[in-house]
């Protein structure tokens, strides 16, 4: 027999035992949607956030106190959380700080902030941050329209705002241009536009197109307190200094923090790439768990396609024993039946990939990350189906091409 005549007696045998079929298709289909499913989401968000982190540079790391975590000494005690980094302190280190590149002092003042021009009003969601200088060049920010902030405007405090895109749309009607200029009330303070941020969307939870940025020093003046933890970000202009200028912030912020030389940190250095690195490893048990139910569910999978395509010897007997007394060889009766396992495992699998890429980015796009295609995961639950059609396919396809053909036309 032919290939092309193999194929064509796989898919009549196939539609004579539709609802057959289409379970054991379904059964593999719910297997690789699982793992391809899972993973698709995983990999989406890990992007998105690395997106996201990507934004501070591959150069860039921040420094923030160090956060209450539950210790694992025997009594159970909670470590102490450092004590908020205080403009006084962000100031000297900026001052200080000797490896070439930026610092930037940043404070969030609000989440709840709304924004004001004439009669149009945002809803209270708007963050409010009090910026310098140096803060969208080490953040990675660029501006759409108008210009940044100067050291003199920072430094005096003025009421001078920038506008992220969707603040902008929101309160010009789609024409963020128009915003330039313009006096807007955040809260009850009056605030000069004079310049409107590009867009970084909105992955991830990101709200940099849902904030209004002030100079530092006058939003400490209305917003600050003793309490205040003020943000700093270190940006350097050579990969290569990197770990020295981490070395260097160490010792420097411990001199400013007044730590003595048997004291632990009081705060912690974090870089994007770590972070990164961080939630990949955290992920990778998770895919790991995917790939598991996945497996579990095709070895099912497996062992109901053995048992059918068993079942299905036994039916066709008569008709093998046809086949055989019109001259198909032990070859051609192998092929048959292994192809028809085959057929159905790749179907099943195509439509799992299908459904679990979709799926995956769908949760991904309500998580807020990006589209994205797990070749290497699609690749592997392709030859996963390929492997399984061949394992559960190759004993009954044996045992049909080894029937004595007398005996097969005999069987009733």
């Amino acid at each position: 027999m032919s290939f092309s005549e193999i194929l064509r007696m796989t898919f009549q045998n196939m539609r004579s035992n539709l609802l057959r079929s289409i379970l054991t298709i379904f059964i593999i289909a719910i297997g690789i949607w699982a793992l391809i499913g899972i993973i698709t989401s995983l990999d989406a968000v890990a992007y998105s956030l690395n997106d996201n982190l990507s934004g501070l540079g591959a150069n860039s790391f921040t420094i923030e106190r160090k956060g209450g975590q539950v210790g694992s000494n025997r009594r159970g005690r909670r470590q102490k959380s450092g004590e908020a980094i205080k403009i006084e302190q962000a100031q000297e280190f900026k001052d200080r700080f000797e490896v070439r590149g930026k610092v930037s002092i940043s404070f969030w003042a609000s989440s709840l902030a709304t924004v004001k021009f004439e009669e149009t009003e945002t809803n209270p969601n708007i963050g409010f941050v009090g910026v310098d200088e140096n803060y969208f060049d080490v953040k990675g920010m660029s501006l759409e329209h108008g210009r940044g902030f100067s050291k003199m405007e920072v430094d005096d405090g003025q009421a001078k705002a920038i506008l992220g895109l969707e603040v902008a749309k929101k309160l010009f009607n789609d024409k963020p241009e128009q915003a330039l200029d313009k006096i807007v009330l955040v809260g009850n303070i009056r605030y000069r536009v004079i310049g409107i941020l590009a867009s970084k969307g909105s992955s991830m939870g990101n709200q940099d197109d849902r904030a209004v940025y002030a100079p530092l020093i006058n939003v400490k003046a209305y917003y600050g307190s003793a309490q205040t933890n003020y943000n700093l970000i270190v940006a350097v202009n050579d990969a290569a200094e990197m770990e020295s200028a981490k070395s260097e912030a160490t010792g420097l912020f411990r001199q400013i923090r007044h730590l003595r030389p048997g004291d632990e940190d009081d705060f912690e250095l974090f870089a994007s790439d770590s972070i990164v690195a961080i939630l990949k490893e955290n992920t990778r048990s998770l895919q790991l768990a995917a790939f598991g139910i996945g497996l579990i569910t095709l070895f099912s999978a497996a062992i109901g396609l053995m048992n059918i395509m068993l079942v299905s010897v036994t039916e066709r007997t008569r008709e093998i024993g046809i086949y055989k007394s019109l001259g198909a060889t032990r070859m051609s009766i192998l092929t048959l039946f292994l192809s028809e396992a085959l057929v159905i495992c790749q179907i099943g699998g195509i439509s799992g990939i299908i459904i679990g890429v979709l799926t995956g980015n769908l949760l991904s796009l309500i998580l807020g990350g990006s589209f994205v295609v797990p070749w290497f995961w699609v690749i592997l639950g392709f030859f996963l189906c390929l492997t399984v059609g061949v394992v559960s396919g190759f004993y009954p396809a044996l045992k049909a091409s080894r029937l004595d053909p007398i005996e097969a036309l005999r069987y009733e």
